[in-house]
């Protein structure tokens, strides 16, 4: 019987979880909610400068938002050193590893004499069969010995069998002369303690693989299942930069993108299910394999994700849409609605979605319900609002102020009284749209009335009248 899919998102605290990192983490989160596993979270905070616990809250943060919850405790890196180091030390008692003497000049020196006569700068120590009679009372690293002979092959679910020859490997240092263990090797630990069947990561990370398999060999433990996906270019086919726009996931949660949105349009970012370019939570659990990774980079659009997640906005239902709307308005800042502009929001929200892209559009669309009396119109809409279209709403108020108030009725009422002005409805609904809204470009005037209600709306044609 196979052992349960376990995958891990194992990002440095930089201050922001990087939306590349964000597409590995919803791949990995993807690959093991799909086959009923785990999905471990570690934070590889070696780098004791820069990881502080502000940049962790950031990542935990930007993953929260796209809604990956990981299994268990997250994992610090830094506190399991001593298990490294012990790993490290273990390596030398078997003789898989030993003491390296040399210093940092004596190994420079050494590549300066390689470069200059055109030959490998691979290091070679003289340490690797040294008898340890001869160990000076010196510091030292410990170093992994290497395959020296032959090829390692690793076997990846996305780049294929990738080869490489044993003689391009370097004997790895473990243990720095500090005492401290390198990246490497606490990586290796730490998947194979926390039980990783699949390592799901960039393929920057590809020629680590052979080195780290080093490791695993030497310790007699299973190599996880291999999978490295494409980097993330920007729409020029360069390497994602500051320069193509926005890097981390809480800018795209700030420009008013809906996470649903966000993991659909990362999940079709270099994967695919057929030409499926729109779909669920629920499809992607179901469709997601390693099989439909592509090899090549894939290219950040933002026309692509806007259309996405416009279509997210339109299918989100809309008590689930108006959760997520006041979740964004706290996250960027933005006061709170009141209840009764709530219930405003709820009742206009079928209106309002459609052809929103953003909860930015979805707001401007609403500016009729945000708005406080006396309603201050743009200098467009104020346009609408001349002498001759104040006394036409001055008229027209004791027609609707006898209407039933619902859309067929507000239909009736409107559509005669502008024949009786001798005007189409559309003449009549750009000073109601300025009086209510303020704007000139707004949801239908009928949709508006309804939202508002008898009162409000009643309210707001007098002031612009008056």
């Amino acid at each position: 019987m196979s052992s349960p899919v376990v995958t891990r998102f194992a990002p440095s605290p930089t201050g922001y979880l990087h939306i590349g990192g964000a597409r590995t983490a919803l791949f990995n989160w993807l690959f093991a909610r799909a086959q009923g596993g785990k999905f471990l979270l570690r934070i590889e905070d070696t780098d004791r400068e820069r990881s502080t616990p502000e940049a962790t809250a950031a990542i935990l943060k930007g993953l929260d938002w796209l809604g990956l919850d990981h299994d268990g405790e997250a994992i610090s890196q830094f506190a399991r050193a001593s298990r490294h180091a012990d790993v490290a030390r273990q390596l030398l008692h078997q003789g898989r590893a030993y003491k390296c003497f040399a210093t940092q000049d004596e190994i420079e020196t050494f590549r300066e004499a390689a470069r200059a006569e055109g030959r490998s700068t691979l290091y070679r120590s003289p340490w690797r069969d040294a008898d340890p009679s001869t160990h000076p009372d010196l510091p030292y690293v410990i170093r992994i010995k290497a395959p020296q002979e032959g090829e390692t092959v690793i076997v990846d679910q996305v780049q294929g069998n990738v080869t490489i020859r044993n003689d391009q490997l370097d004997d790895m240092v473990l243990l720095r002369g500090d005492g401290t263990p390198v990246y490497m090797l606490a990586v290796v630990v730490d998947d194979h303690d926390m039980g990783v069947t699949h390592v799901i990561r960039g393929d920057d990370h590809l020629n680590n693989a052979a080195r780290q398999m080093m490791i695993y060999h030497a310790m007699g433990w299973s190599v996880p299942v291999w999978a490295h996906i494409p980097l993330i270019h920007g729409p020029d086919g360069k390497k994602l930069s500051k320069r193509h726009g926005a890097l981390g996931v809480e800018e795209y949660q700030a420009m008013g993108y809906p996470a649903a949105g966000m993991r659909n349009y990362l999940t079709r970012l270099g994967w695919s299910h057929g030409d499926d370019e729109f779909f669920n939570d629920a499809q992607a659990l179901a469709w997601f394999n390693l099989e439909g990774i592509g090899k090549s980079p894939a290219r950040l659009d933002f026309k692509k994700l806007e259309n996405i997640c416009g279509q997210h906005i339109a299918a989100t239902p809309d008590a689930a849409l108006l959760h997520e709307l006041m979740d964004f308005l706290a996250a960027t800042g933005q006061p709170a609605l009141p209840a009764h502009k709530k219930a405003m929001f709820f009742a206009a929200m079928p209106h309002l979605k459609e052809r929103a892209k953003t909860f930015f559009e979805l707001l401007d669309k609403a500016a009729f319900i945000t708005a406080d009396r006396p309603i201050q119109p743009e200098a467009k809409a104020a346009e609408q609002l001349n002498d001759v279209s104040r006394g036409i709403l001055i008229e027209l108020t004791p027609h609707l102020q006898n209407a039933s108030w619902t859309r067929d009725d507000l239909e009736h009422v409107l559509n005669e009284f502008a024949q009786m002005q001798g005007m189409t409805f559309g003449k009549l609904a750009g000073p109601m749209r300025a009086a209510i809204a303020g704007r000139s470009a707004t949801p239908s005037v009928f949709d508006m009335l309804l939202v508002l209600g008898r009162e409000e709306s009643l309210a707001r044609l007098s002031d612009a009248a008056a």
